[in-house]
């Protein structure tokens, strides 16, 4: 792909009107930074384990479906744990977020192993390292995408009922998945959405064929590049080299992972309770951290109609997270914003975010007033 040229400005004017007047310079900047400043990305090494121990101790587990932790050490004291969709993994969901989010803590990406995936495996890993960021004092903000905003809602309804309270910064959700009916209306001979068609034939109990998983490939494979299709636009919002690293990512993931990996993600999925399963008084609120939902204009393309997880957080949002936001994020710019396009669109996913973890950082001591000496 060639580098962005300054010439001729028709062209330039053009891109502009797709994205915000402001992206290129904070491409510049992020490149600088990244120059000056590379990342420090590396395996976690969990200082708390017993949850997942206690996991393992149980039998039905096996080291292959562990997720994998990494970490990236920031300047604050306000970390963030990131989990992705089913793709990209969360190191690229939040590509264009990561020099954000580092501003006010560390960030932790739950990547989901490949060739596997336990939904009781994630939640005691979630338990784990909630725990020991809590022992530090530096409770996290939950930053999850699509399903991982539905892992999100489950773990906390198992808290709930296990009768714990985790402590929290705060929750991101973007466009979260939480059951198959966010995907495909029940009874529905035939899924509304593309993402519903990928994940129907998944649902069943028999074994995966392999053109089965192929063309789940092709689709989500399709899904991204659709994002990815406006080149002058994203010239704008990335340099060459993050392209090829971001592309690389986002398609060696997709091929990567196989059909246990991919039929043990969607039938965690098939596990999940709806947030309307649980709508009573013993159960909600989920937490009492500050919460910002975020959807896009446009969830028709993954997002069912009638999606129960939708339902619930639209219009009962008080009762699942007390003085919780909801955002509906649009592009006034050009191509309207897809679910879950926090790369694609990641200017009009910032002023909300910009606004909540501006909220989240510790109040600054106010300087004692001094005494003066009696004349």
């Amino acid at each position: 792909m060639p580098a962005l040229s300054f010439a001729p400005a028709v062209s330039l004017l053009a891109a502009f009107q797709r994205v915000s007047p402001v992206t290129p310079l904070r491409t510049f900047m992020r490149a600088t930074e990244e120059h000056f400043n590379p990342s420090r990305l590396a395996p976690h090494t969990p200082q708390v384990r017993h949850a997942q121990d206690a996991v393992f101790a149980a039998g039905a587990t096996g080291p292959h479906q562990l997720c994998h932790v990494l970490r990236e050490p920031g300047r604050g004291r306000t970390p963030t744990i990131v989990l992705g969709g089913f793709v990209p993994e969360s190191t690229e969901q939040v590509f264009l977020l990561r020099r954000f989010l580092l501003r006010s803590g560390d960030v932790y990406y739950i990547n989901y192993p490949r060739n596997g995936f336990s939904l009781d495996l994630l939640c005691a890993q979630l338990d784990d390292l909630v725990e020991e960021l809590t022992a530090k004092k530096q409770p996290p903000v939950l930053f999850s995408v699509s399903f991982g905003g539905g892992l999100v809602l489950e773990w906390l309804r198992r808290a709930r009922l296990a009768g714990r309270n985790p402590a929290l910064a705060g929750n991101v959700l973007v466009s979260p998945v939480a059951c198959v009916a966010d995907l495909i209306a029940p009874g529905a001979a035939k899924p509304a959405t593309l993402l519903g068609r990928a994940v129907k034939p998944w649902l069943g109990t028999g074994e995966v064929r392999e053109e089965t998983v192929e063309k789940s490939r092709v689709i989500f494979t399709r899904m991204f590049e659709a994002g990815a299709q406006n080149k002058a636009s994203l010239r704008l919002l990335m340099t060459r080299a993050e392209l090829n690293r971001l592309y690389a990512g986002v398609m060696g993931a997709i091929r990567g992972i196989n059909a246990a990996g991919a039929c043990e993600r969607v039938r965690s999925l098939a596990g999940m309770a709806a947030p309307t399963a649980y709508f009573q008084p013993g159960l909600l609120p989920l937490t009492a951290a500050p919460t910002l939902i975020m959807y896009a204009e446009r969830e028709e393309t993954v997002l069912d109609p009638g999606s129960p997880t939708r339902f619930a957080l639209t219009s009962a949002t008080q009762a699942y997270f007390p003085g919780a936001k909801v955002r509906t994020i649009a592009n006034p710019f050009g191509s309207p914003v897809q679910h879950a396009s926090l790369i694609f669109h990641v200017a009009n996913f910032l002023p909300p975010l910009a606004a909540f973890y501006a909220a989240r950082k510790p109040a600054k001591l106010k300087p004692k007033p001094k005494v003066r000496a009696a004349a």
